[in-house]
């Protein structure tokens, strides 16, 4: 393995194929990858238990549960009361990622919303936290491109 804390060059292969198939059974991960079904099953234990696999609800696309507007909020916290904010912010069921940034803002927050509306719903929720001391919303009219490691795993695959 090249990292003690990562995936190396199997750890990918395996990703990829499940990837491929994501019902896939560790027999058939096996076959795909070319090598043990105890190996396919012990390395998905260990990434699992390192915390590398990510919640089957992250798959999920909130449009299809009615959240088909995405937007980010830029949030300006105010230094003493950024622990209590992050974690009220965290307590919206709308707010699906929250980074730290630099810059401007503090904070840059991705939402959810039905619509207009309840996006306005949701900033003002928001901006209710304590600690908030400002806020900016930009609609995204697109997603250009989704999320992805593909095609990070696959160089991880390729280096083996």
């Amino acid at each position: 393995m090249n990292d003690p804390h990562g995936l190396d060059a199997l750890d990918a292969r395996i990703l990829l194929a499940l990837d491929e198939e994501p019902g896939a059974s560790v027999l058939r991960l096996a076959q795909l990858v070319g090598v043990s079904r105890n190996t396919v099953h012990a390395r998905l234990q260990r990434m699992n238990r390192q915390g590398l696999l990510l919640g089957f609800t992250q798959r999920v696309p909130p449009s299809a549960l009615g959240y088909g507007l995405v937007a980010f909020v830029s949030l300006a916290i105010a230094q003493a009361d950024s622990a209590t904010a992050v974690r009220s912010v965290q307590e919206i069921p709308e707010v699906v990622e929250i980074h730290k940034t630099t810059g401007d803002a503090d904070f840059l927050v991705k939402v959810v919303a039905r619509d207009t509306s309840d996006l306005n719903r949701v900033t003002q929720a928001m901006v209710a936290v304590p600690g908030v001391v400002r806020s900016s919303t930009a609609v995204s009219l697109e997603e250009t491109m989704p999320f992805r490691t593909r095609a990070l795993l696959e160089r991880r695959a390729a280096q083996g």
